[in-house]
């Protein structure tokens, strides 16, 4: 299970997750939360796809979705928690949008491709829920029964990610 504020590398971390340790990878955002055209799933809809995913014998499912946070941990066996820089998730988020413009992200629903008209709106989300997100996954992150890894910097995931090839 991983968590993380927009930008902090959910994806990128899943998916070479999924690749080391050969599990399935979900992204909340592409499984979860939007349907192709960039509309947004009925709330119980959302939730259904949560409970099926976490039933699943096996995966790696990142997002951010608090709401569906004990219910995934009843199912995972590691919780890692990307707590990377507000700056550094802010300067992602700019540059994904400018180079994935007009494209969707392998992480995405179908048809929703990055717009840089959106780009300002989510940059408004990030900072507006940086502090309430952060005190949220922290304090889940600190109550956890779950393996927990907290990584705080780019430097920090290489090294979790070159200690899962010793993990299969």
């Amino acid at each position: 299970m991983i968590i993380g504020g927009p930008g902090s590398g959910k994806s990128t971390l899943a998916t070479r997750m999924g690749a080391a340790l050969g599990l399935p990878v979900y992204h909340m955002d592409c499984e979860v939360f939007w349907l192709p055209g960039w509309q947004e799933r009925a709330k119980d809809d959302q939730r259904r796809q949560i409970e099926r995913i976490a039933a699943l014998d096996a995966w790696v499912f990142e997002g951010n979705n608090s709401s569906s946070f004990s219910l995934r941990e009843a199912r995972a066996d590691m919780l890692v928690w990307l707590d990377v820089p507000l700056w550094l998730r802010l300067v992602r988020v700019i540059r994904r949008s400018v180079r994935q413009n007009g494209q969707t992200r392998a992480d995405m629903a179908r048809d929703c491709p990055e717009r840089l008209s959106m780009l300002p709106d989510f940059l408004w989300f990030i900072l507006s829920t940086a502090r309430s997100g952060r005190r949220t996954q922290g304090a889940f992150f600190d109550a956890t029964r779950l393996m927990r890894y907290r990584l705080r910097s780019v430097s920090e995931v290489e090294a979790f990610v070159a200690g899962l090839g010793r993990c299969t």
